[in-house]
């Protein structure tokens, strides 16, 4: 069972200073059939990456044709079992009419939208959250923010603050747009930014079982990991309006949270081959948060994606943690 679940807050004013107009907060609600959403039943809310959305488990013939961008791992029966817990997903914003113009928000910004959201649902506590990359901040960010509001916490690939060498690969792809939208080609710049963003997500061993990177017949040749790459730009320039990427990708390097605010049970995962959020630095996490936490590291070919490719890996981690969430008040 799905149903979209929405509430205006008006138009506000973020940390920075910069205006969010008319926010309309969209979230998904999935849980057991007909149960309603109650103390009874955990709620799990999982928000995701910069380029994830509400439709967290969604099939491929879901009625507005989204598929759920976790749905491996969300399902009846699953690592995260909907015959059990309801899971709430929301999209960030900039959305709509806001990404008219380039808007600097934070993971806070984010964090306080997720509570006006779970206040709309009456969900005064959620049992956990579970954030991937720029949702692992939102994530960390929130339980800064209300520590009393979440009882646990599961974190993969996000840590208290950026990687340097993170911030360092973001600036150079927010340089590309802004190079290219002073041309007036913005959304060139953009496929240009994603597939540099590609390269960091995945990792060399991957590249180099999947392509051959050997010149075709043509002038001037073309290689199979190229057209891969610029395959994947073409698509994300279909899906992200420039102006959103552009907030989300410095919203990342503006995230600083303080673990010792902290006070959920803590669950982190980390890939050893993750670029952009490496095990050290979620070790560093691990040891500053004051209560309950362990670290989890897989051997992954997969990197910062991981999440969304290494299931095998991480569903016994999923089982653990939710199973543990189940008995929790």
């Amino acid at each position: 069972m799905a149903r979209d679940v929405e509430v205006n807050i008006g138009t506000h004013v973020l940390e920075h200073g910069d205006v969010l107009e008319d926010d309309c907060i969209q979230g998904r609600l999935y849980g057991p059939q007909n149960a309603p959403l109650s103390k009874n039943i955990p709620l799990i809310v999982i928000p995701g990456g910069i380029s994830a959305s509400r439709f967290i488990a969604d099939g491929v013939d879901s009625k507005d044709g989204s598929a759920g961008w976790w749905s491996d791992m969300v399902c009846p029966g699953g690592p995260i079992d909907l015959n059990k817990v309801h899971v709430l997903g929301f999209d960030c914003a900039p959305g709509g009419a806001n990404t008219k113009n380039r808007l600097t928000i934070t993971t806070k910004d984010q964090a306080r939208r997720l509570a006006a959201l779970l206040d709309h649902l009456r969900a005064e506590r959620v049992h956990s959250l579970i954030g991937m990359s720029y949702g692992g901040m939102i994530a960390l960010a929130f339980c800064e923010l209300y520590p009393k509001r979440a009882g646990n916490l599961c974190i993969f690939g996000a840590a208290h603050r950026p990687w340097p060498m993170g911030v360092a690969l973001r600036g150079i792809q927010r340089r590309i747009i802004e190079m290219a939208t002073k041309q007036g080609v913005p959304l060139e710049g953009l496929k240009l930014a994603r597939e540099l963003a590609m390269t960091t997500y995945r990792t060399p061993e991957e590249f180099s079982q999947r392509f051959r990177a050997a010149p075709s017949s043509e002038k001037p040749p073309s290689f199979d990991v190229g057209d891969y790459l610029q395959a994947r730009g073409e698509h994300y320039k279909s899906i992200m309006p420039v102006n959103r990427f552009l907030a989300l990708s410095e919203s990342i390097d503006l995230h600083r949270v303080n673990p010792a605010k902290i006070r959920a049970r803590t669950t982190l995962i980390a890939s050893r081959s993750d670029q952009l959020a490496p095990p050290c630095e979620m070790q560093a996490l691990c040891d500053a948060l004051p209560g309950p936490a362990q670290l989890h590291v897989i051997d992954s070919i997969y990197g910062h994606d991981s999440f969304l490719k290494a299931a095998a890996d991480l569903a016994p981690i999923l089982v653990e943690f939710t199973g543990g969430t189940r008995r929790a008040a």
